[in-house]
């Protein structure tokens, strides 16, 4: 060991518990996990632009290792200290290892992670040092924040709306007023908090903001989206004002604490299926090179990468090690930077053992199900991978919600009039009941959705029949060609004014059937103005106006921003839609009184040809009563409304019909004194009828 000298730097043997670099009174421990490594070093630099380390000490395995574990104290060392590991071993990919003695690697457990100038991802792949041009953990007291006893809001499910945002995007155009130094930030939302709150939002999903490789991307493009994660704990520094990892995470704290004040939770989409450092040709930042075999599912014979996730690598998250991180990452998360939630990137890989076969009980998903510290938490799974395990309707647990990419894809099919699916139809509004009853779970099992980051916007949903990808430079030849989609006369814009009502009217009706559904709304940003990507279905590597919100949209679309949030109030407000008092979806369809109806009430047409239907649920209590016709087909047909003692129907919603009278407030909505009402083709209509008894 060696000794201090006034405030000159020294090592004492160091302890094991806690993995990562922990500030103590008088200097920091690190620990790190390699089980065959067969020496560390462990290198103290300057700053990030450091080509050679300032200090470095070898970690003597008599002194400084116990079991699988390298751990040293460092004395009058704190916040700020940059520092990196080389690790030597055996190199035998054939038997999971990838050991390089020459790469200087990041603590997967460091809480801030920086990049010099000098910065390669290419230096990190082949062969040679790399110390100068590699990214650089910093040592992270998290102690100094006020978080002013703002407490999280902690919304059901029942009351809560999701609004899908990318940080960069959401403020990164010129249109959106922010101050320039402030837009693509953490600042930059905080600066548009109200406008969230107008809309009734309660629940903003932050697309990956754990540190990801930009670099990530072809050559020429930057990785935009950000499911690239380098490491589980940092917070991504781009999306700081400064552009640096320290400011980053007291601006990210600033912005939950911000956002929990106006009453809005935080859920981050988390990506624990793969890593940046790609399949065999990628490059070595951490996990490959301190033990390979324990963070990624690899062939047992040729050492070749398993690829569930379609990112080059997947992710061995049952192994007991990287298990172990994915949870202390998840109560970093909580604990020190108080989010709310999380939604799991291709959450099915997790529930894949080191061999890739599904787990009928994996261990990682059941420790994320039964946690004390994430008990409050929303839990949310894209419960597929990439490799076709698909398991809507069959992930484990009862606190886990998933995205129901049923919901999306049947939505969209029937109000673009195809066949065959006004039976499915039903089923989605409902909650999904044949995916989700079997086994009892909440009504809100289903996260709702239309659109997400990945796929068409709601205005290219309506306005393109095909993606147009060329901007990524792979030809056209990424992103999903199963959109279900239609342009409906003509490819991209126009100044058709049919065609542009057609369009206009088909996005309200998808997105009055989303607020209205059984089950949790989410909407993608810029969708309740009509934002474009161009036709772009794949815009992980557009970092420019094809990908960010143009706030200029407000105005030519307020029309549509209107109705958006009269939905949310009136999700908020109408009682018939409130399921609080149901804790299964077989309760909701066993007691709630909902008729089925066509042209004529309680008579549905569920044949192949039906493009129409209409529903009622009354209210067990007030005896309020919903009607809601949804007309998908391309003619205006007639309905005879449901009839109804001692009240009167009040018009709530016709996407038919233009701004202002398109959408009214239950204590606005005008009496409709009609027994018959004309539905325009693909159109919905929504009313209630409030008792009149006392």
């Amino acid at each position: 060991m060696e000794l201090a000298h006034g405030n000159e730097v020294y090592t004492w043997p160091g302890e094991a518990f806690p993995l990562g670099a922990s500030v103590k009174q008088n200097g920091v421990n690190f620990s790190l996990y390699s089980k065959d490594a067969t020496r560390v070093t462990l290198h103290l630099f300057a700053s990030a632009d450091a080509a050679s380390p300032q200090h470095s000490f070898e970690l003597n395995p008599s002194i400084h290792k116990r079991g699988h574990y390298w751990f040293i104290f460092v004395g009058n060392i704190g916040h700020g200290q940059v520092y990196g590991f080389q690790v030597d071993g055996p190199w035998l990919p054939e038997k999971g290892l990838r050991f390089d003695k020459d790469k200087v690697l990041i603590d997967p457990y460091s809480q801030a992670i920086c990049f010099g100038r000098n910065y390669s991802r290419e230096r990190a792949i082949g062969p040679g040092r790399n110390m100068d041009a590699s990214m650089k953990s910093i040592v992270v007291d998290q102690s100094d924040f006020d978080w002013q006893d703002v407490m999280a809001p902690r919304h059901s499910l029942n009351d809560t709306v999701i609004y899908e945002m990318h940080v960069g995007g959401f403020t990164k155009h010129p249109s959106s007023g922010v101050d320039k130094g402030k837009r693509g930030t953490f600042a930059g939302i905080i600066d548009k908090i109200p406008y969230l709150k107008e809309m009734g939002v309660t629940a903003v999903e932050l697309m990956p903001v754990q540190q990801f490789d930009v670099n990530d991307a072809p050559q020429g493009r930057q990785n935009y989206w950000g499911y690239s994660p380098i490491n589980f704990f940092a917070v991504h520094a781009g999306y700081s004002v400064e552009n640096d990892p320290l400011a980053a995470i007291n601006e990210f704290k600033t912005l939950v604490r911000e956002l929990h004040r106006a009453d809005i939770e935080v859920i981050l989409d988390v990506v624990f299926n793969h890593t940046a450092e790609g399949d065999e040709n990628g490059p070595t930042f951490c996990f490959k090179g301190l033990q390979n075999g324990a963070y990624y599912i690899t062939d047992k014979e040729t050492g070749n990468y398993a690829n569930y996730s379609g990112c080059g690598n997947t992710c061995n998250a049952n192994h007991s090690v990287l298990r172990r991180m994915i949870i202390d990452a998840l109560h970093f998360w909580v604990t020190e930077m108080h989010v709310d939630g999380f939604r799991f990137d291709l959450a099915s890989v997790l529930a894949r053992d080191s061999n890739g076969h599904p787990m009928k009980e994996p261990p990682l998903l059941w420790t994320i199900d039964t946690d004390p510290i994430l008990c409050s938490t929303k839990i949310i799974a894209e419960a597929w991978d990439a490799a076709g395990l698909y398991q809507v309707g069959s992930f484990i647990g009862d606190r886990w919600n998933e995205w129901n990419g049923k919901y999306r894809d049947d939505i969209r099919a029937f109000w673009r009039g195809d066949s065959g699916t006004v039976s499915r139809f039903a089923s989605r509004v409902l909650g999904s009941p044949d995916i989700y009853c079997s086994r009892h779970h909440s009504p809100h099992r289903s996260v709702n959705f239309i659109t997400a980051h990945d796929g068409f916007t709601l205005n290219d949903l309506v306005s393109y029949s095909e993606k147009h990808n060329l901007a990524n430079g792979e030809g056209n030849n990424d992103g999903d060609n199963h959109n279900i989609s239609s342009n409906y006369g003509v490819e991209g814009p126009t100044i058709n004014k049919e065609i542009e009502e057609m369009r206009n009217r088909q996005c309200k009706n998808m997105l009055t059937t989303l607020f209205l559904s059984l089950g949790t709304p989410m909407l993608n940003m810029g969708d309740e103005v009509r934002r474009t990507q161009q036709g772009n279905n794949n815009a992980y590597c557009q970092d420019n106006e094809i990908s960010w919100f143009d706030w200029s949209l407000l105005d030519k679309h307020q029309d549509m921003l209107r109705f958006v949030t009269g939905l949310s109030q009136i999700r908020r407000a109408e009682p018939t839609i409130d399921w609080n008092m149901h804790i299964s979806l077989s309760s909701v369809v066993d007691d709630v009184q909902i008729r089925w109806h066509g042209l004529q009430p309680d008579q549905p047409d569920w044949s192949e040809d039906s493009h129409s239907l209409a529903l009622t649920v009354n209210h067990p209590i007030t005896q309020d009563e919903l009607y809601v016709i949804c007309n998908a087909y391309w003619d205006p047909l007639e309905f005879t409304l449901p009839d109804r003692r001692n009240s009167e129907w009040h018009l709530l919603v016709n996407t038919a019909k233009s701004s202002p009278y398109d959408i009214y407030l239950p204590d606005e909505a005008p009496i409709y004194p009609h027994d018959t009402i004309l539905a325009t083709g693909r159109s919905m209509i929504v009313m209630v009828a409030k008792s009149t008894q006392e």
